[in-house]
């Protein structure tokens, strides 16, 4: 079958629904799929894999401004993606919130194709009201008719699918985790001296785009309050970490998988005090790695069954000092209950989170779809 993917990026940009996007397609292809996948013409498909990749000229003018990343495609753009989706048997969608998702859903709809959409993320508590009021409007004009217009929804969180409970869809929708490439994530030596990174101090990993959601305000302050311990940031983004002026903080730049992996080996703790996110893919690949996770409370519930190994705490964008607080206070007296459950965490991650899984039964969801015509 003929699987055209759409995002706003490809997955060079950096962000967690970019590189989910590409593991689905190399897997989809891997399957004997034709794998094609259309985003904003900024970025690159790092690996291809049989992947056919479809840049679509846009323009990105709220990034910068906002750290809401909203490609927006030209004239060429969106006609090329037109032919994208006529030349497709199904198109699977990641997230309803962005143009290039709402123009394949109306181009899938006028030419007949099925679509699965994948929604990642529910509701962002942004720290300005206004971002919230408008994010909520946002969900109620644009997500929930996109969910509603959808052939079949998948939620890779259990938070996001109970946020959109009351969503009408045409079919139940499905639960379907990220999975992880267990060949790069795995336990192993630290290999701090590899990214210049001090020995005989605990050590915070942070991996993700450097974005208000992503808790960069929390994290500069428990930085500031924990001059004990080292934090190595891997990411970019419209926020500088270099103005916080903290000698403890280490920026590392955007790693690929490899990198990543390392760095969870070398590492004490994952740090992710973000909001409005499902199950963000790095906490996983730090589950299969080993590593303890401190995370925002909607992550640590978005798999049922591993919330035991995963340290939640209430992140609030509106309230900096109380969320680093909360987050400081559980950071140390952690490891005496990790240490008795880490095996248990690795073994889980490395059995349930599958991307040859994921792709799989996307696949069958899609053959049964254009079976029903």
């Amino acid at each position: 079958m003929r699987f055209l993917t759409v995002t706003h990026f490809f997955e060079s940009h950096g962000g967690g629904i970019e590189r989910v996007a590409a593991q689905i397609c190399r897997h989809l292809s891997a399957q004997g799929h034709v794998a094609s996948w259309a985003a904003s013409a900024g970025d690159t498909l790092l690996d291809e894999r049989g992947v056919e990749a479809l840049p679509l000229p846009c323009i990105n003018p709220t990034e910068a401004l906002t750290g809401l990343p909203m490609p927006i495609p030209g004239p060429r753009g969106t006609v090329r993606l037109w032919s994208a989706v006529k030349g497709a048997d199904v198109v699977v969608i990641h997230d309803a919130l962005y143009c290039t998702s709402i123009l394949a859903m109306v181009f899938a709809k006028l030419q007949r194709r099925p679509v699965i959409l994948i929604q990642h993320v529910a509701e962002i508590a942004f720290a300005s009201a206004m971002m919230r009021r408008v994010m909520a409007l946002a969900n109620r004009i644009v997500t929930r008719p996109m969910l509603r217009s959808a052939d079949q929804v998948v939620f890779i969180s259990d938070t996001v699918r109970q946020f959109f409970a009351g969503a009408r869809m045409k079919r139940a929708p499905l639960l379907q985790f990220n999975g992880v490439d267990t060949a790069i994530f795995h336990p192993g030596a630290p290999e701090r001296g590899a990214f210049g990174l001090p020995d005989g101090r605990p050590l915070v990993a942070f991996v993700g785009r450097f974005v208000e959601k992503k808790g960069l305000s929390i994290l500069q302050a428990v930085a500031r309050r924990c001059p004990e311990i080292s934090f190595a940031l891997a990411g970019a983004g419209p926020i500088d970490p270099r103005q916080w002026d903290l000698p403890n903080v280490h920026l590392l730049g955007s790693l690929p998988p490899g990198r990543i992996a390392a760095l969870f080996r070398s590492a004490d703790t994952l740090l992710l005090p973000s909001v409005g996110e499902g199950y963000p893919l790095v906490i996983q690949e730090a589950m299969a790695a080993g590593l303890r996770v401190i995370c925002g409370e909607e992550s640590a519930r978005a798999d049922p069954a591993a919330s035991e190994w995963l340290q939640g705490v209430d992140v609030d964008l509106q309230d900096i000092a109380g969320s680093a607080d909360r987050v400081c206070a559980i950071l140390t007296g952690l490891e005496a209950q990790y240490a008795s459950s880490r095996q248990a965490m690795i073994d889980y991650s490395q059995r349930h989170y599958s991307w040859a899984g994921f792709a799989a039964r996307l696949a069958s969801v899609g053959q049964a779809l254009s079976r029903r015509g």
